[in-house]
């Protein structure tokens, strides 16, 4: 479960998003074209710590996703992947890192594909009391529930060719940084697929290859 806090951000997610996108040899650079957040789906962290956040950013007729990572602190040596500070104005300093070097979000993704799970529900809190809101972006894994998922030590990611690749040790995550509409989520293989507004065959978000 997410609980989502009506709060000012500061620099935005978009800000953050976009400063990250110019630097990323598989995005597009066009300077005509504005960027616009087409929606997000969540994992949960089960310590209740970490915030996992997936953007799908549109820009130039091209549609990027953007796994963050939200911490109380920086993580420790993931330098690399650290898009910035933000500044909360309920939870206070977050660090804003690229989600696939996060260990918190390599499990979630992986427990996902594994297990048939889908996005976490969202709740919005609003004078003290939690309201659902419906997420923007809907996945789903293509596993089964209770599904055995194993302890992972996942590696620096390493991105070729708009894919990332994350070794876990027993399994290597594939996350797709540009998304291909014309190549479908399939339920035949280790993946996580996903659907929005507009969008109603599932789409090949991230994949799984087991040692």
């Amino acid at each position: 479960m997410a609980i989502i806090h009506r709060a000012t951000l500061s620099p935005s997610k978009l800000e953050l998003i976009e400063k990250y996108l110019r630097v990323q040899p598989w995005f597009t650079k066009d300077g005509s074209a504005p960027t616009e957040l087409l929606g997000a789906y969540r994992f949960d962290d089960p310590d209740g710590e970490v915030g996992l956040e997936t953007h799908l950013v549109s820009r130039g007729g091209k549609l990027y996703q953007v796994p963050l990572s939200y911490r109380g602190s920086e993580l420790a040596g993931a330098g690399d992947s650290l898009l910035g500070t933000m500044e909360h104005s309920v939870l206070g300093k977050r660090w804003v890192h690229d989600a696939c070097a996060d260990p918190v979000y390599v499990t979630a993704l992986a427990t996902a594909i594994l297990t048939g799970q889908r996005e976490a529900e969202q709740f919005v809190e609003v004078d003290g009391a939690l309201e659902p809101r419906t997420s923007s972006v809907e996945v789903k894994g293509s596993g089964t529930p209770g599904s055995k998922v194993p302890a992972l030590s996942p590696t620096a990611p390493i991105t070729q060719d708009a894919v990332t690749s994350i070794d876990g040790g027993e399994l290597t995550l594939l996350v797709n940084r540009v998304l291909d509409l014309a190549t479908p989520g399939s339920d035949d293989s280790a993946a996580l697929s996903g659907t929005w507004a507009g969008q109603e065959a599932p789409v090949l978000l991230a994949s799984l290859s087991q040692a």
